[in-house]
């Protein structure tokens, strides 16, 4: 028997692999240093890399247009990727990782709420009980007893 899994799904999960790694080595790397140079340094080493991902592949060379509408929602996402990093540097910074982390997932709920508002999406009753699980871990998590 073989397992198929979808494309997006492979690479969701890696997704939630790295962002794991990411936690565990920016509590370790922010000790003894600003949380926010910890996040410009962070930061570097992101766009070098894509930068020498698209170069490798080829994808810098005539990207073609990009429409008005996509710059103005990739430049407020990259505003709101930089609040979150420094947000979640900070607070790497000020409490341990296993309570950070959960907490910053709450964006999954978040993500959730504002597709139906503001996308239009619709999630499944399965999906509704899943989104409610994730938010009740990390309350659950989040509180002391």
């Amino acid at each position: 028997m073989t397992l198929t899994l979808p494309s997006w799904l492979f690479w969701a999960l890696l997704s939630a692999a790295f962002a794991a790694l990411t936690a565990i080595f920016a509590k370790v790397g922010v000790e003894g240093i600003n949380s926010d140079l910890a996040t410009f340094l962070r930061t570097i080493v992101v766009l070098v890399s894509l930068g020498l991902i698209l170069s490798a592949t080829g994808q810098f060379s005539h990207p073609g247009p990009i429409p008005t509408r996509s710059w103005i929602f990739l430049v407020l996402s990259g505003l709101a990727t930089g609040a979150s990093w420094l947000c979640y540097f900070r607070a790497l910074k000020l409490g341990p990782a296993t309570l950070v982390a959960p907490i910053d997932k709450l964006s999954v709920v978040l993500v959730a709420l504002f597709g139906v508002v503001f996308l239009g999406e619709r999630p499944s009753p399965n999906g509704w009980i899943g989104i409610a699980l994730i938010a009740a871990g990390a309350v659950i998590i989040a509180v002391k007893r």
